[in-house]
């Protein structure tokens, strides 16, 4: 019989003497394999006295016939076979752990050499050295040596191993020859290592101690001191987590062939981990590690595959060809791990929009198309090869190293995903868009469609003029703009075109010459890659291409620390540091001083999103700006020179500020820079405009369309919507929708667009204005009295409350366009006072300082003729604005003393009342009087206006004064003054709490409790939050009135089946504290639906609830089928919605906390209500919704900050003669208002509809 050759090692020292001298007839010098206890033809009396328990610990060579290992003597690798009648081998199981016992299997003489494809190999294979040592295995070992090792569960012998320490794991082996350990121990998860005995020492996990023994004492210390100070300072482990060190990336149970046993197999990152089982995994005790860069994967039968290393092969089976499958490609995976290089991945990486697959989004991508300039992930490059080498060259960002030059890893961080997108995806339908989650399918149509036939790219406007694009291209490769050269040659520039130059006869030629080696890598990379197809329909008219102006510019700036947010505080000039700053082929720089070569920052010019001129001396230096970054950083500069301050804001403008753009600097602009915008004509994609601030003019040239101006004080709404993420301009004809793309230069942008839409000084120029040039405040008040004081006694003439009339003149000085005057919030005779303040001081008066002495001048001309036309030529000298407000004023003023026999205000009275007003003089000479009453009396002749039309307008006037007096006698009511009695209920409804209280048209909610409470001698405490309550016993549904909602309006729109009810609300405080916790008013989640009947055209049964997902914002309430949908079912304007609380029980609601929720339109011509259930899981989800609700309809105002007791004195009551019905406005064409009289003739009720 042919004995093995055995190294030379340490015996083992075993106890009982028997059990050494049998193992001593074949040593055991081969790595371990999975063991598992078989059958043997031969009984061994040491079998009687081990326990067959799976805890216990035994040396696996007594027991199994040895597997062919790998010695690596020095010349050659040669496979060790088993002589054919030894009955055992050895295994990669821990000696720590026995796998289970197969019965059935009876080993005979020479069967095991004689399997194939399994882990037995014949007894002449041969497998040759490995090349040079595998690296991966010299792991940096803490300490190494030989040690015996005693199994737990009380055996009595040790077994001699060669143990080594790294950070991650202690490992022990049959020899220090062997690469496969037998068994592994993670340090995570040891808790306690102690010296025990004389020589041995404990190391300690949750689950097991493993005890070993040194040869001597100082031996022993030593390991136990190496081992404390690798475990000390971490946080032991009790289960392996996701947060582990060891991450799997595949993992599950594979059964060794031969064996028929199953090991729990792991494979993480570069490594393949072999566990007994899944629980031994979890406590972190192993069997041992294959490094993968020395592996290699060969799929064999059906359901098995080896992996074969230079020291051994180990042949797996799966569960299913399924399986085999997905374990070879992630050991695949680990080998191309193993075998890359991630310097080049991290660099890649570094440009934030790389860590994004540029086609689908998904995290990491490892690939890239060196050509198309792409980063993508591994599903999307396997696409990118179906197109073909022509057209993607895709590399691997970790394996392909020799091919990333340093220039062409330039190019990819110069342009980054985001910037390569903004050409091939500038177009992509939100329909087509990949996700990381879209299967191959889609990916493969997207990836075509993109690169192939260039369906999403941005077109040049060169596109399709071949001798233009070549043209470009050869300009452009002499700067250092990338992207554009992209552009040119994937939208048809020949890259191997002629220069027309003999030095240069190429572009890459050109790019070469001048410098620009990330052009000449851009180039050489696509000299051979096919283009996109280019199909040009009808005849192109020629553009000429122009090279990008090169700016440069260099001195010194004092800089601030870039900060992540607005500048709100004075910085004074300790806190900027001189800097030396240069601008130069499109890059902004500062360096410690002009002796520095290395900058201490830089700012692409392509980077810089808003460049903002501050006011002088706004901070320390007199003169300062400030520049915004596309990745949200904000840089301050100043200087006390405004020469270098102009320069310096022209040259940064010039450098990042496109061609197309370009009428922007000639501006003197406050701010200049990018934003994405909509207009009504295109809301479904956004477009890329550049802005420039200047005064109250907001200067714009959008992609494709010439340059327009916006007058910011004439726009007829100006809001910031969709949670401060869009800023709307609303002018005539037109709504322009400006997006936050980037939350920090939005924000500014939005304050600066606000503050220059507001009243810019106390001239008449410089307020808000109307379409027509006329002060919004003018029109609002002419507007306001014309509907409600015409017939008011002594209008104009009688004093308002003075603290009223400043909080006006304040409200309308600070944003006149936002404030809405309403009949019984605001007296008409506030409002008369508030128009005289404005003219009384107005800066420059009405009439001019200039021109004021001449027009009074002209009153005293005694023939009518000349008087008449020498106030026409004083009238055509007046600036535009005041022209159109005076015009607009005497207009008013001719209305007025028209009904006089109403209101007693005659052409005298007017004129007593307004000369000295509006010629701001003391009011003791009537010479100012005498000038108003000439223009009020020679109205139409001054001012030639069509006497036709005026009729009309006088008509129009005389209906609205009979409809409101007609619709002052439709309703009883037992109170001269116009006052309804009603009948209130405290607490409950019952006889004893009722309570008839008289409604006056402007009482407030708040106002009816106080007067309700007070009559009962109830006091008020503190956090009461007493509620004037809606009930609708039909309905089986409340509503808390809001303490400033009108009573009147709710009580005529009652049926008789609801009443007022005064009582508490208990849920107020828990609202308020939610809300002031809150951010935002805005809310989503899932709510039950059901509509009352089938008129939204959802398609759902009326009979029951439905899961439907919720947004509720500023603006709207939408409803989605479900949280991923992108489209809404609906979307309700939350102005017009009013919210109940409960629902009726016959509906069967599935929880007890449900809403109902009616809608109705404010449209006249087609009134439209709608009304539908909103179920809630729990009362404080519907008290939250709720809240959301009242928060957004009053502004965040649900309850009066010094309590409901100062209700009491706030209300005053309007003149008796008036009701408190909102008119319709008396506003726009002549036949827009004909059409709103007659509509308010035939509904009349409908306006009560409207009241707020």
């Amino acid at each position: 019989m042919q004995k093995e050759q055995t190294p030379q090692v340490p015996p083992r020292i075993r106890t009982p003497q028997t059990v050494e001298n049998t193992q001593s007839t074949q040593p055991d010098t081969h790595p371990a394999v999975p063991t598992r206890i078989v059958s043997q033809p031969l009984c061994d009396s040491r079998l009687v006295s081990l326990d067959d328990d799976s805890d216990d610990y035994e040396d696996p060579d007594l027991f199994y016939p040895a597997v062919h290992r790998l010695n690596t003597p020095d010349r050659e690798m040669t496979l060790q076979v088993p002589g054919e009648r030894k009955g055992r081998y050895s295994s990669l199981c821990s000696d720590d752990e026995m796998l289970d016992d197969d019965e059935s299997t009876q080993w005979q003489d020479g069967g095991i050499s004689n399997q194939q494809g399994s882990v037995y190999l014949p007894s002449s294979g041969k497998l040759p050295a490995p090349t040079k040592e595998d690296s991966s295995q010299l792991t940096a070992v803490i300490k190494m040596g030989w040690l015996d090792k005693n199994p737990p569960q009380g055996a009595l012998y040790y077994q001699r191993r060669w143990v080594k320490l790294d950070v991650d794991y202690l490992r022990y082996f049959d020899n220090d020859k062997d690469v496969y350990s037998k068994g592994i121990i993670s340090t995570a998860f040891i808790t306690n290592v102690t010296s025990v005995g004389e020589v041995k020492f404990e190391v300690v996990t949750n689950n097991r101690t493993f005890i070993f023994r040194a040869e001597s004492e100082v031996e022993r210390n030593d390991w136990v001191t190496v081992l404390q100070d690798c475990t000390r300072g971490r946080q032991p482990r009790s289960t392996m987590s996701p947060s582990s060190p060891l991450t799997p990336d595949y993992q599950g149970y594979l059964e060794l062939r031969g064996l028929r046993s199953k090991l729990y197999t792991v494979v993480a990152s570069d490594k393949v981990f072999l566990y007994k089982n899944i629980e031994d995994y979890r406590i972190g005790v192993g069997i041992t590690t294959i490094e993968m860069n020395v592996g290699n994967v060969k799929e064999t039968d059906r359901r098995c595959f080896d992996l074969t290393t230079p020291y051994r092969i180990f042949s797996f089976i799966a569960e299913s060809e399924q399986l085999r499958e997905q374990w070879v490609d992630a050991m695949r995976d680990a080998i191309g791990e193993a075998l890359s290089n991630r310097e080049v991945a991290e660099r890649i990486w570094a440009e934030p929009s790389n860590s994004l697959c540029a086609d689908c989004g998904a995290l990491k991508p490892e690939w890239a198309a060196i050509n198309l300039c792409v980063v993508v992930c591994k599903r999307c490059a396997g696409e990118h090869r179906g197109l073909g080498p022509s057209i993607s060259k895709v590399r691997s960002l970790k394996m392909d190293r020799k091919v990333w030059t340093e220039e062409l890893i330039q190019v990819f961080l110069l342009l980054g995903n985001e910037r390569v997108n903004s050409f091939w995806a500038a177009n992509v339908p939100p329909s087509e868009a990949l996700t990381p989650s879209s299967c191959s399918e889609e990916r493969r149509r997207f990836i075509g469609n993109k690169y192939r036939q260039g369906k999403y790219r941005k077109y040049h406007p060169l596109y399709g003029n071949q001798g233009e694009l070549n043209n470009a291209l050869c300009i452009n490769v002499q700067c250092s703009d990338v992207l554009e050269t992209l552009s040119l040659i994937f939208c048809g520039a020949d890259v191997n075109c002629s220069t027309g130059m003999a030095s240069w006869p190429s572009p890459l030629s050109l790019a070469n010459a001048h410098s620009q080696p990330l052009q000449a890598e851009l180039i050489s990379r696509n000299l051979n890659t096919e283009l996109p197809r280019s199909e040009v329909v009808g005849d192109m008219d020629p553009i000429h291409y122009s090279a990008p102006t090169c700016v440069s510019h260099n001195g010194f700036l004092f800089k601030t620390a870039s900060m992540a947010r607005a500048i709100t505080e004075r910085k004074g000039k300790e806190e900027f540091s001189r800097r030396w700053c240069t601008l130069n082929d499109g890059t902004f720089s500062y360096y410690e001083s002009d002796k520095n070569s290395n900058p201490n920052g830089a700012l692409k010019a392509s980077e810089i999103v808003c460049l903002a001129v501050e006011p002088p001396e706004k901070h320390g230096y007199d003169h300062t700006f400030e520049l915004y970054s596309e990745s949200e950083r904000l840089y301050l500069f100043g200087t006390d020179d405004p020469d270098s301050h102009k320069e310096w804001v022209k040259s940064i403008a010039k450098s990042f500020i496109p061609a197309t753009a370009e009428p922007l600097l000639r501006l003197g602009f406050e701010r200049i820079g990018r934003l994405k915008c909509k207009d009504g004509l295109n809301l479904q994609t956004s477009k890329v405009g550049w802005f420039a601030l200047v005064g109250s003019t907001l200067h714009a040239y959008l992609a494709d369309s010439q340059g327009e101006e916006i007058h910011l004080r004439k726009l007829n709404e100006l809001s910031i919507q969709q949670d401060n993420e869009v800023l709307v301009l609303v002018e005539r004809g037109r709504t322009l929708y400006i997006e936050g793309e980037r939350k920090l230069d939005f924000a500014d942008w939005c304050t600066a667009i606000q503050a220059a839409a507001g009243s810019g000084g106390d001239t008449l120029s410089q307020q808000q204005l109307t379409e027509t040039d006329i002060p919004v405040i003018v029109h609002s008040c002419i507007g306001y009295i014309t509907q409600c004081g015409l017939t008011s006694e002594g209008i104009y003439r009688k004093s308002g409350v003075n603290s009223r009339v400043a909080a006006l003149c304040e409200r309308f000085r600070r944003d006149a366009r936002s404030l809405r005057l309403r009949e019984g919030e605001h007296q008409v005779d506030d409002v008369s006072n508030t128009l005289k303040r404005f003219f009384r001081e107005l800066e420059e008066g009405l009439f001019t300082s200039k021109d004021a002495s001449t027009w009074l001048s002209a009153a005293a001309i005694q023939d009518e003729s000349m008087k008449i036309s020498q106030y026409q030529l004083l009238l055509n000298r007046l600036p535009h604005v005041n022209k159109a407000t005076l015009q607009a004023l005497i207009n008013h003023l001719y209305c007025v003393q028209r009904f006089s026999e109403m209101n007693q205000m005659n052409l005298h009275n007017l004129a007593i009342v307004f000369g000295p007003t509006l010629f701001q003089t003391d009011g003791k000479d009537f010479t100012a009087g005498r000038a108003i009453e000439d223009l009020i009396q020679h109205y139409t002749s001054i001012f030639e206006v069509d006497e036709q039309q005026l009729k009309r307008q006088l008509e129009e006037i005389t209906a609205i004064i009979r409809m409101r007096e007609k619709l002052s006698t439709k309703f009883p009511s037992t109170e001269p003054g116009g006052h309804f009695i009603c009948t209130v209920y405290l607490e409950e409804k019952k006889d004893t709490a009722e309570q008839h209280v008289k409604i006056p048209g402007s009482m407030t909610a708040a106002e009816l409790i106080c007067e309700v409470l007070d009559r009962r001698n109830i006091t008020v405490r503190d956090k009461e939050y007493w509620s004037c309550w809606e009930i609708s016993d039909k309905e089986e549904m409340e509503r808390p009135l809001h303490y400033q909602e009108r009573v009147l309006p709710i009580l005529h729109s009652f049926g008789t089946d609801s009443h007022l009810l005064i009582k508490k609300h208990v849920a107020m405080d828990a609202m308020i504290g939610y809300l002031a916790g809150k951010g935002d008013a805005s809310k989503h989640g899932m709510m039950k639906f059901r509509e009352e009947r089938s008129i939204l055209g959802l398609g759902l049964s009326s009979g029951s609830f439905h899961d439907r997902y919720f947004i509720l914002n500023s603006n709207s309430l939408r409803m989605y089928k479900e949280v991923r949908s992108n489209r809404p079912e609906r979307d309700w304007p939350v102005k017009n919605l009013k919210v109940y609380l409960g629902v009726k029980k016959k509906l069967r609601p599935p929880t007890c906390w449900g809403l109902t929720v009616v809608y109705e339109s404010k449209k006249q011509e087609k009134p439209e209500r709608q009304q539908w259930y909103l179920c809630c899981d729990t009362q404080s989800e519907m008290r939250e919704w709720y809240a959301t609700f009242l928060s957004i309809q009053y502004d965040g105002d649900l309850w009066p900050q010094d309590g409901l007791q100062q209700t009491r004195v706030s209300r005053v009551l309007p003149d008796a003669r008036h009701g408190n019905v909102s008119l319709i406005p008396l506003r726009g064409s002549e036949n827009e208002m004909r059409n709103s009289v007659a509509a308010f003739s035939q509904d009349p009720l409908a306006l009560f509809r409207d009241v707020r």
